[in-house]
């Protein structure tokens, strides 16, 4: 044999590993056409797999497991970060939840597992038959506002896993996290993979195919027929039954005729939120009654903003012009059950119409607190007179487009505002009239640690974020960073806090424990990531000790776990604080239409309310309410 003839046989033998040689044995086996499965042909359990960044799709294959388990089909839940991907070979029966992360990328659990499927479906020595004994099905977690990369995982593996001869028990499902209806689409396709594995036939008509069970419904205009025959499979734990996709709105009706603007409102959301305790105004505004609001009726105390600035809990009213946000925080409050964009593309209500029926809607929610213990009729009559409100309920209301006109016709009514924005939106904060408070939300001091936090939608986010903090400067009504410590995502970054200090020139800066809002398939925050209220206080005392007096921390409310930093040489007159708000003078300001800045309608602090104060924050015209809790006794 010639000398070069031996060194390409040599190198054709080193490609060839052991693994080689197995996927060309493989590739020997004739492909059998898949018409019905039988349960027990393989002993071996079928895999379900979940691929997720933020627990969405663990948790919804942990669900469909209990699914599979009660109809004695066996598998097993599989994270593919712990599963050699050169055993799929091995495989009879696959199941993949895949969610969708940045960029069309798959999540950091599922790289290598994801990378080798690229890979080797495209290597010639593996050959098109690999996984020939092999069926599957592939669910897609994304959302469509990422455009073109929308659930690109889900497809991607259905492709490649196609591509190496695995046959495909169901298409490629593809649930929308945004769109309202994941749980619908996902309780559909889990019907369908059930169906098949309990014996169904699977039809091929060209590039469609059909399923058994849906050859009734498509004979039949009854929606709730048709499918199911006696076989009966109980899919409602899947994710939480959600109206059918048949009967979602996409259009709405003005004047009798369509004019193709969709709502924001989605059946499936309006459900979600008012479930909550949401009242839906309109198409995309909402309002709520606070627990705050309950207590100061009761005479049970106030929240910070009560400690802070003087607002009267019982007569704040708790609003938005737009459900819709930018970000998907992991500690959303709503556990991202409201509806997120980029821009406003939705249908768009009057502001006239938006304020009268929130006033209208939160009275109504006033009055159901007649007769709660505490409640006293002069409280009643004044929690019926909405002095306050605080757009900052949920979603990005400076999204609304006529935000200023809304604002406009609150302070008409002499109704002070608040108003919380996220910062993606600095065109907005410029435009934005004068209200009483403008906050922006300062979620991390990094870029990295911001995606991480906010999740934004924006690929331009931190550029977003800066141009908003600069807007604040410019403004000259009272301004505010609002910091939500997150232990473990963000409450180590003094020095990065400190820089924005200096971008921004807030007035104050609001810096609070999160919230933890019990467990979610979208966030994986739990009771360690709650800071105490002592971690809040170090951590602000740390930012005033950086600022070098520019800063000092004024207030704090120790029920929230909240405290309060403010200007120096602005609101520390005479060695009193002065964070409180004169209302009045603020209307009378707003009414003039003279320019005007912070400090002509600030109000001294009360001495209770001051940091350090022996009452934490906690008004003592007020009553301090502890819950009696009763355990039960070791015997």
């Amino acid at each position: 044999m010639a000398p070069s003839s031996l060194s390409t046989h040599l190198t054709l033998l080193t490609l060839l590993s052991a693994s080689t040689f197995y996927f060309l044995y493989k590739s020997r086996r004739r492909l059998k056409p898949f018409k019905q499965l039988p349960l027990n042909s393989n002993p071996r359990k079928g895999k379900l797999f979940f691929i997720t960044q933020r627990g969405t799709s663990k948790a919804l294959a942990q669900r469909l497991l209990k699914v599979l388990s009660s109809n004695n089909i066996p598998f097993e839940l599989v994270d593919p970060q712990n599963y050699e991907p050169e055993d799929l070979p091995k495989e009879s029966l696959i199941i993949i939840i895949a969610s969708t992360w940045e960029d069309g990328n798959p999540p950091h659990n599922s790289k290598f597992f994801v990378n080798w499927l690229a890979e080797i479906s495209t290597d010639f020595r593996a050959g098109s038959l690999l996984l020939s004994d092999c069926k599957f099905a592939v669910f897609g977690v994304g959302s469509r506002v990422y455009g073109d990369t929308f659930n690109a995982v889900a497809r991607d593996l259905g492709k490649r896993l196609r591509g190496l001869g695995a046959t495909e028990m169901v298409p490629v499902g593809e649930g929308d996290v945004d769109g309202g209806a994941l749980e619908s689409f996902f309780e559909e396709w889990g019907q369908k993979v059930v169906t098949v594995l309990k014996g169904g036939l699977v039809m091929e008509n060209h590039n469609d195919i059909v399923y058994e069970s849906d050859v009734d419904s498509l004979e039949s205009d009854d929606d709730g027929g048709g499918g199911g025959g006696g076989d009966i499979v109980d899919l409602e734990d899947i994710a939480g039954k959600g109206p059918s996709r048949k009967k979602s709105v996409n259009v709405v009706e003005t004047n009798g005729k369509l004019d193709g603007k969709r709502e924001m409102v989605t059946p499936v959301i309006r459900a979600n939120l008012e479930k909550q305790g949401y009242k839906i105004i309109g198409s995309h505004s909402g309002v709520k009654i606070c627990r705050w609001t309950k207590s100061q009726l009761r005479g049970r105390g106030g929240c910070y903003k009560h400690s802070f600035y003087g607002i009267e809990s019982h007569r704040c009213m708790e609003a938005t012009p737009s459900l819709a946000c930018a970000n998907k925080c992991v500690f959303c409050w709503r556990h991202h059950t409201n509806p997120v964009g980029k821009s406003w593309q939705w249908k768009m209500d009057d502001p006239l119409e938006i304020v009268n029926t929130a006033i209208d809607l939160h009275t109504k929610m006033i009055k159901q607190m007649k007769g709660v213990p505490g409640v006293t009729q002069e409280k009643l009559m004044e929690g019926l007179s909405p002095q306050h409100c605080a757009l900052s309920l949920v979603g990005e209301p400076i999204m609304y487009p006529e935000i200023n006109e809304l604002v406009d016709e609150l302070h008409r009514r002499r109704i002070s505002t608040f108003l919380v924005t996220n910062a993606q939106f600095p065109e907005k904060i410029k435009s934005l009239k004068p209200i009483t408070q403008l906050y922006v939300s300062v979620d991390a001091a990094t870029k990295d640690s911001l995606k991480a936090i906010d999740r934004p939608l924006f690929g331009d986010f931190w550029e977003r974020f800066l141009d908003s903090l600069k807007t604040l400067d410019e403004k000259h009504q009272r301004t505010v960073y609002r910091l939500t410590l997150v232990k473990g995502w963000n409450a180590e970054d003094v020095d990065a806090y400190f820089k924005l200090f200096s971008i921004g020139k807030p007035d104050f800066v609001e810096i609070k424990g999160v919230t933890y809002c019990g467990s979610s398939a979208t966030s994986k925050l739990t009771m360690e990531n709650v800071p105490w209220h002592s971690d809040v206080r170090d951590f602000s005392e740390a930012l005033a000790l950086k600022s070098e007096g520019e800063y000092k921390v004024a207030c704090e409310h120790a029920h929230s776990c909240c405290v309060l930093l403010a200007k120096t040489e602005k609101f520390k007159v005479n060695g009193q604080w002065h964070t409180w708000i004169d209302y009045e003078n603020f209307h009378d300001l707003v009414a003039s239409g003279r320019p005007f800045n912070s400090e002509d309608y600030m109000a001294p602090t009360p001495s209770w309310a001051v940091y350090g104060a022996e009452e934490g924050g906690f008004d003592p015209d007020q009553s301090r309410y502890r819950k009696e809790r009763h355990h039960k006794s070791k015997r």
